[in-house]
């Protein structure tokens, strides 16, 4: 394939348009919203053995002068990840930075997005710098960028559907 002998070229930004193809381009935006419950917080800390009271005690929480229990701020960031894994299947997670902005209450439903900033070519697979963002209500609360090895460019759509 042509793409592939352009070996660390970075491909051109274009006008993203989902119902054009399923490429990726630069500025293509996947989305995906969650709303966190207390069974969902409750598996999180047991995996990760990050028992915050935070996460638990309400009046402690409110102590700390949050309005209720939050939810992990790494719990959130997986939602990126998931994103890009879910349309690039066998994506490669490189490296993420993030800023929690607001917190994430239980039981509030959140939109997560990826942006893609930035493409290049890497031997046979591409290289992708995204910008990563949460929001509740319409407020940023997760600002970050990630970086991902992914196999191919062509998204795999097939889940959106059902």
């Amino acid at each position: 394939m042509f793409l592939k002998t352009l070996n660390s070229i970075f491909i051109p930004a274009s006008n993203f348009s989902s119902s054009s193809s399923a490429l990726l381009k630069i500025g293509d935006v996947l989305k995906k919203s969650r709303t966190f419950t207390d069974t969902d917080v409750l598996n999180y800390s047991e995996l990760t053995y990050d028992s915050n009271p935070v996460h638990f005690d309400s009046e402690f929480a409110r102590n700390f002068g949050y309005n209720d229990r939050i939810v992990h701020g790494m719990f959130i960031s997986a939602l990126f990840p998931r994103i890009i894994a879910f349309h690039f299947p066998g994506a490669i997670y490189i490296s993420q930075s993030l800023q929690f902005k607001l917190p994430v209450y239980i039981g509030e439903e959140i939109v997560a997005e990826v942006k893609a900033l930035n493409l290049r070519v890497n031997k046979d697979r591409y290289i992708s710098k995204f910008s990563t963002k949460c929001y509740k209500n319409g407020d940023l609360c997760v600002d970050g960028e990630a970086v991902a090895l992914l196999p191919t460019l062509v998204m795999d759509v097939e889940g959106e559907r059902s």
